[in-house]
């Protein structure tokens, strides 16, 4: 592990909240370790640290807890892979419920008037054996290591229930005499021997079988929530037609290397990321772009591991491999995602890190007051008191409520091209109330092109081209390249924008400034002109007839003297208004930030439907607009692709960047979208609020569940009411509570907000 990085471990042992918090304190005690989220649902732990730290110290120091890590494979699939556990959940189940109902049927023939027979308690406990010591020997084995490693968990709590239920049924049956007849019983006629006390044989195997039968249903589940990173890994082909010295041969992907050229036939994917060499094809990029319509390819061209090869054939130049491919990116970012905690979980964190000793304490002290006050038989009320009140209240529940509706909700949205960079990104999408969008790039196409061209006098068009085209060719600004393009469409040889540039300076949200061929020249806004003390009022006037049909205006002077000015625009996306709308629907304000010029961005904002605008606003200004709106008490989304869009993602509560955009406003983002598409920041925000109200929905169950059920095992009602909790209720509700919260978190997969296809409309209505 390298210094100021993020590791990931597979943790194997967890079972319940209070795992959680042990296995998290144990890394977080290990030198350089900065932070550490245990996610109980992933069954994995992610450490931050700020030094080099070996991977043998985390490991080591979760195995002192009573646990144990591992660094995940290559085989990712493999880390997924459930199957294992399943398999021997599976078994255990089948076994536990083969012996189990007998003695659940001989235990029910006590309800009907039967003679008794000294044998029957001795059956149960021959079929009860293998439940509890076969079946349910992981719960035995749990408990076991953690009395040895100083802890109380889930394993705990259950093992002490069945075997309490088991001993006293035991003793029962060895040892009638020393207790009375069983609550249910009416004393036998005479003459029908010795009255057999009442056991537990049924209720702890039936205990056993259930929560074994939670524990398989929650193991598929937490399967079916990896499902996304397994489904897009699956996107890769297992081999690679490779090309050595003209001869291709079939090598398994991870042995693919830079600079390896790889034929791709039609039909197949793409195994990695690479430039055509040779060939032309069409390749279908949904994946990455959402776009249906296939792209052309052709030398020169790049292609992304995972696509889909159209109906060409070509061979490409690996340029990214392993690690380094768009795809695994995606993967390791919502693995990351996945893996992160949410704050709104550090509660149920605290708590249970407490909840297993108090219950064990409510446990002992509830038995002890029905030994004292309660009714004949005393001991059997004890018994059962105690039993029921530890099954009860595993917090099985409790730690999955967050974590599972995480790994659920990150799942669907990667299916839809929406990245959340982690947890806390989710839960800060949810709650805000302000959404800031950038123009260019968001709202509009973001390929503006040339509309206009405006000369000073004794300037020439192809003149003014040359020089603007000179001074913008090393900009990456979409509107110095709809002047680039120009110039080439004009095919013109001096419009070509192949004179030399010296001095070129980019100035920061107004344009640029350069010497070309000996003459120094300004390209950009109307105020970089101005600051110059350059007039442009010698063309104010049909500049501002291009500004008011929504053109963003290019200023040009040459020796601080106007030489023109071009008008470039850019189409709004179809489905920018539709998308702005749905915004306003959710009860968000939104707001247009832009450095275009005021009357360029008022048009656009007619367009999408926004009365809120900011113009002619450089980087550092839309950041602090965004935080003026955090300090009026705002919770700030911001939307935006561009470098100079960078610092405004970083200052909002969440930034959402869009995919086509620069690798730094991505990386300076919360959220990533793979599409250039507005309707997908409004899913995003749609399933983040899904996700925290599962997240809720799941904690109040958790905790209600308790709340009520626990006094009720306890026998508080039993004096108002005669109500007692049996045993093997307690254990079904206990099993029911873990897979009703992974039940609800797994909607969140069919669940995706604003399907493809919903509000297309590009424009608003007539009137």
């Amino acid at each position: 592990m390298s210094a100021a990085t993020t590791a990931r471990f597979l943790i194997e042992g967890m079972h319940c909240a209070s795992c959680v918090s042990r296995v998290e304190e144990a890394i977080k005690h290990v030198s350089g370790v900065s932070n550490a989220s245990v996610n109980l649902a992933a069954r994995e732990a992610l450490v931050q640290s700020n030094a080099p730290i070996p991977p043998g110290a985390i490991i080591d120091a979760v195995a002192q807890a009573g646990y144990s890590a591992k660094i995940p494979s290559e085989n990712v699939l493999a880390d997924l892979s459930a199957d294992a556990e399943v398999a021997t959940l599976r078994r255990k189940v089948i076994g536990a419920a083969f012996f189990t109902l007998p003695v659940a049927i001989v235990s029910m023939l006590e309800l009907f008037p039967a003679p008794d027979y000294p044998a029957r308690n001795w059956i149960l406990l021959a079929l009860t054996l293998p439940v509890v010591f076969w079946s349910g020997s992981e719960f035995l084995r749990g408990a076991l290591h953690a009395l040895k490693h100083g802890y109380a968990d889930m394993n705990t709590l259950v093992a002490m229930g069945v075997l309490a239920a088991f001993a006293f049924s035991v003793a029962a049956t060895a040892r009638p005499e020393w207790f009375a007849l069983g609550m249910t019983h009416e004393p036998r006629p005479q003459g029908s021997g010795l009255a057999a006390a009442h056991v537990y044989f049924e209720s702890a195997a039936v205990i056993v079988t259930l929560v074994l039968l939670g524990r398989f249903l929650e193991a598929k589940a937490r399967g079916r929530a990896s499902d996304a990173i397994r489904k897009l890994l699956e996107l890769r082909p297992r081999t690679a037609r490779v090309i050595h010295a003209g001869v291709e041969s079939d090598v398994p992907i991870d042995n693919i290397l830079k600079g390896d050229v790889i034929a791709i036939r039609p039909g197949e994917k793409i195994p990695v990321d690479g430039v055509v060499l040779s060939g032309k094809s069409f390749v279908d990029e949904a994946l990455m772009t959402g776009e249906p319509i296939p792209v052309e390819k052709k030398p020169g061209s790049s292609v992304t591991g995972g696509t889909l090869n159209k109906n060409g054939t070509f061979q490409f130049q690996a340029v990214k491999v392993g690690a380094e491919t768009v795809l695994s990116q995606i993967v390791e970012r919502v693995k990351a995602a996945q893996a992160s905690k949410a704050p709104i979980a550090k509660m149920a964190d605290k708590i249970s890190r407490y909840f297993v000793p108090a219950v064990l304490i409510l446990a002992i002290v509830a038995a002890l007051c029905w030994l004292h006050w309660g009714p004949a038989p005393r001991a059997n009320y004890a018994a059962l008191v105690f039993v029921s009140v530890l099954l009860i209240a595993c917090p099985c529940a409790l730690g999955l409520a967050t974590p599972a509706a995480i790994i659920s909700g990150t799942g669907a949205a990667a299916t839809r091209g929406i990245l959340f960079r982690n947890a806390e990104a989710l839960e800060r999408l949810a709650r805000v109330d302000a959404v800031v969008l950038d123009k260019t790039g968001t709202l509009t196409e973001g390929k503006p092109s040339v509309t206009a061209v405006a000369c000073a006098e004794g300037i020439e068009e192809s003149g003014l081209i040359q020089v603007a085209t000179a001074a913008e060719k090393n900009s990456e600004h979409p509107i110095a390249e709809a002047i680039v393009r120009y110039a080439r469409e004009k095919s013109a040889p001096e419009s070509t924008g192949l004179a030399a540039v010296e001095n070129f300076n980019a100035v920061e949200g107004a344009g640029v400034e350069a010497h070309i061929e000996g003459r120094s020249v300004l390209a950009g806004s109307a105020r970089l002109l101005q600051s110059r003390n350059v007039d442009t009022h010698g063309l104010q006037a049909r500049a501002d007839d291009y500004a008011n049909n929504g053109a963003t205006l290019v200023w040009i002077a040459i020796d601080e003297h106007l030489a023109g000015v071009i008008a470039v625009s850019d189409r709004i996306k179809p489905t920018s208004f539709a998308a702005v709308q749905a915004l306003m629907r959710m009860d968000l304000r939104v707001w247009i930030v832009t450095g275009d010029n005021r009357r360029a961005a008022e048009a656009i904002a007619k367009q999408a439907g926004v009365s809120e605008i900011r113009a002619d606003a450089l980087p550092k200004d839309k950041a602090e607009h965004v935080a003026s709106l955090q300090k009026s008490g705002r919770i700030v989304a911001m939307v935006g692709d561009g470098i100079n869009d960078a610092p405004a993602l970083a200052q909002a509560d969440c930034g959402i960047a869009i995919g086509a955009g620069t690798d730094i406003a991505i990386e300076a983002a919360g959220v990533t979208l793979m599409r250039s598409d507005l309707n997908d920041a409004v899913a995003a925000i749609r399933l983040a609020r899904r996700t925290l109200r599962t997240i809720h929905q799941n904690l109040f169950f958790a905790f209600m569940y308790n709340v009520i059920l626990i006094p009720l095992a306890a026998g508080a009602f039993f004096p108002l009411t005669g109500w007692l909790l049996n045993p093997m209720l307690a254990s079904a509700a206990m099993a029911l509570s873990s897979v009703t919260v992974v039940t609800n978190s797994l909607r969140l997969r069919a669940a995706l907000p604003l399907s493809p296809g919903e509000g297309r409309r590009a424009y608003p209505p007539a009137g």
